[in-house]
């Protein structure tokens, strides 16, 4: 393999992905684009001056967070278009991942300059990778609500999906998350729970929430920490024949646009996709909408 993706070059963003815990998870890569560019902007300058002297390096570091990079935006444009190279961290795993950096890569496409990834580090899929759930399909759901009724609220519009379901949580949410969970998802409801991933107190336990929250209940050091959470999908509508008994029996109390608009709503599927199958099912030509 090449290392050519390595060389800085003028007028580029590279997006840098950098360690969630493992220092040594930064990639040789990752090391030389951060010592090889102009300026580098970060979400907490502390935390990224602390990782480049781990490193030996010292450059010019921009604060850029969820409260100013609107305004940095601008700027940032200005000084790729002469000619500066820059990067984007977050304080750890891949920018923009529930982290900042939206505003300066929006930007940056929206001006028709390169945009690079630097690939490297992400809780997110590295959680899924040991979860010993399904990963062919999955959505990413971020930070749950603070408020009770709110995440009540948000948890029961994605009952229903057939995707494996990621969230992050803190630790100061962590044991309340996974009781809604349990109360909307139902007990037996199996997730994966991983907590300080790639640091010195690594955990993770699949199992059901039931069971998920009496392993936090055990020992108030698991509640401690950074948490992604994995539920698996409901279950039920996964194959062709299943979706296909789903629509027949909703067809006997519905027409085809309603029906597919339940089952969409059920599985997860396109209701295009699902439109078009009840047609077919029911016999029918043309379209009602």
């Amino acid at each position: 393999m090449s290392d050519a993706g390595s060389e800085v070059k003028p007028g580029h963003l590279y997006v840098v992905a950098t360690p969630i815990g493992n220092l040594s998870d930064l990639s040789p890569r990752a090391l030389k684009i951060l010592d090889g560019v102009d300026r580098i902007y970060a979400e907490d300058t502390r935390n990224t001056g602390a990782l480049l002297a781990h490193f030996g390096m010292k450059k010019r570091l921009v604060a850029s967070h969820d409260h100013n990079e609107d305004a940095l935006a601008g700027a940032a444009v200005e000084a790729l278009r002469q000619g500066r190279s820059l990067a984007l961290v977050s304080d750890a795993g891949t920018p923009l991942i529930s982290d900042p950096g939206f505003a300066l890569v929006r930007a940056a496409r929206a001006a028709g300059l390169p945009v690079i990834a630097v690939p490297g580090a992400c809780a997110a899929i590295a959680a899924l990778s040991i979860s010993g759930l399904p990963t062919d399909r999955f959505v990413f759901a971020g930070f749950l609500p603070a408020k009770e009724q709110a995440r009540r609220k948000a948890l029961a519009e994605l009952a229903h999906d057939t995707r494996t379901l990621v969230f992050y949580e803190s630790s100061h949410r962590i044991l309340d998350s996974v009781q809604t969970l349990a109360e909307v998802f139902g007990a037996q409801r199996r997730v994966c729970l991983a907590r300080e991933l790639s640091k010195l107190y690594e955990e993770s336990i699949t199992a059901s929430l039931a069971e998920v929250l009496d392993w936090l209940a055990i020992d108030d050091n698991r509640q401690r920490g950074e948490f992604v959470l994995l539920v698996e999908g409901a279950s039920g509508v996964h194959g062709g024949a299943d979706i296909e008994n789903l629509l027949r029996v909703l067809l006997t109390e519905l027409p085809p646009s309603r029906a597919a608009r339940v089952a969409a709503q059920v599985s997860g599927r396109a209701r295009k996709e699902l439109y078009a199958l009840a047609l077919r099912l029911s016999g029918r030509r043309h379209a009602e909408e």
